[in-house]
């Protein structure tokens, strides 16, 4: 335990040594001065609490579907949500669904003990992979409600290694685990836990919710116009020299590319390199004209999953660095997708490909032999668009499994 919390302390230390320099560390830093004095003047402990803990974004798109269910079906509980990262916080820090929203405190066992004498939560529900020792530890002294959702759980991971009891211990918090697949269920059996229930994952309740919410965008409509449009989301570097090439074989065909980072080199060089023309969202008034412009540079948040409700064709960026990003936003359009070759880790990416609904590229060249069949064959772009479809309409539903499961026992 010693070693944990002494790592947590040369993690913060570092945190603060880099922060002067590093805009997201100089926001993780910040968000938590003065935390604690924070929740407490605005958090009232009489009142009963549901806390959701997320560590960024994703993790809270995978949350929101239960928290928006906990709003709807049991409105008497107030809910905290907290955020670890500053990618996640600052986004979503003004969300509507939730009461308080605040930075987690670092894992020190003085914070875990002040922050649970603050908020006294009467449930506390982790997504997917937050495991924060002192914080269980406290949870589990006081009697409190504990699940993890969404999770999943692999043979190589630190519960299934000889060092890993601390962990193991730390798992035995949890009232519930609420596992994606059935071999996370069978590694916890292996360690004796009987409390793993498959439920699967939320995500595929949040992205039903996107498309049947979709916003309408009259710029987006405008710009597509009678032609055809393949949405490229959350691209980086490598994903984008790839796409230059294919926008530039296919004038015919419109484009929307949202990059990850709103680097300007980098919008700079879509703008330079693509022969059809490109124009940027944000610089578009209700008088420019769209018609001879073949890229449209999505340089802003909160509007591409709704943009791919009008493609035909959809790729997703991340695949040549640490993983790919969200691929079920798309799938559950219809759309078939590419991305690069970093997928592994992502169970709905391959089930997709195995399915025939996406598939991995690792070269221009085969980016283009997955999209001219796709292009130019109106009856297989069918068959992949309804397999991509269909599967994510047939893993909805670990929101009502969770909800069900948590407050079926505790009302």
């Amino acid at each position: 335990m010693w070693l944990y919390n002494f790592g947590l302390s040369l993690y913060a230390f570092a945190i603060a040594l880099v922060s002067p320099w590093h805009r997201k560390a100089k926001r993780w830093r910040d968000g938590r001065k003065h935390l604690l004095q924070r929740m407490a003047e605005a958090i009232d402990p009489s009142e009963p609490i549901v806390w959701v803990h997320v560590a960024s974004l994703g993790e809270f798109e995978q949350g929101r579907p239960i928290i928006e269910k906990i709003r709807l079906e049991h409105p008497r509980y107030k809910i905290l949500l907290t955020f670890f990262s500053p990618s996640g916080y600052e986004i979503r820090k003004d969300y509507p669904g939730a009461d308080y929203i605040f930075y987690l405190p670092i894992d020190t066992p003085r914070n875990a003990r002040r922050f649970l004498d603050i908020v006294r939560p009467e449930i506390a529900i982790f997504v997917k992979y937050e495991f924060w020792i002192n914080l269980l530890t406290g949870l589990r002294r006081q009697g409190i409600r504990t699940y993890i959702v969404s999770a999943i759980f692999r043979r190589n991971s630190v519960f299934f290694r000889q060092w890993g009891g601390l962990w193991r211990q730390a798992l035995e918090t949890f009232d519930t685990l609420f596992v994606q697949n059935e071999e996370s269920r069978i590694l916890l059996g292996k360690l004796g836990f009987d409390n793993v229930v498959v439920a699967g994952d939320t995500r595929f309740d949040r992205v039903a919710q996107i498309a049947a919410n979709a916003k309408r965008i009259e710029l987006v409509e405008r710009f597509r116009g009678g032609e055809r449009l393949f949405v490229a989301g959350s691209t980086w570097g490598p994903d984008e020299e790839l796409l230059i090439e294919l926008m530039n074989a296919n004038p015919g065909i419109k484009f929307v590319v949202a990059p990850h980072e709103m680097d300007e080199s980098r919008i700079a060089r879509l703008i330079g390199e693509t022969r059809g023309g490109a124009v940027r969202y944000t610089r578009c008034t209700d008088s420019t004209v769209l018609d001879d412009k073949q890229l449209l540079i999505l340089d802003t948040v909160g509007i591409l999953a709704s943009v791919y409700g009008y493609a035909t064709w959809a790729y997703i960026g991340g695949g040549f660095g640490v993983g790919i990003h969200n691929t079920l936003e798309a799938a559950t359009f219809g759309l078939p997708v590419a991305f690069g070759p970093n997928y592994a880790k992502f169970k709905e990416a391959r089930d997709l490909v195995t399915l025939g609904a996406a598939r991995s590229v690792n070269s221009y060249e085969e980016l283009r032999t997955w999209f001219i069949p796709l292009r130019d064959n109106p009856e297989f772009l069918l068959k992949t668009s309804r397999a991509a479809k269909d599967y994510t309409t047939r893993h909805q539903g670990a929101t009502g499994i969770v909800v069900r499961t948590i407050f079926g026992s505790a009302e």
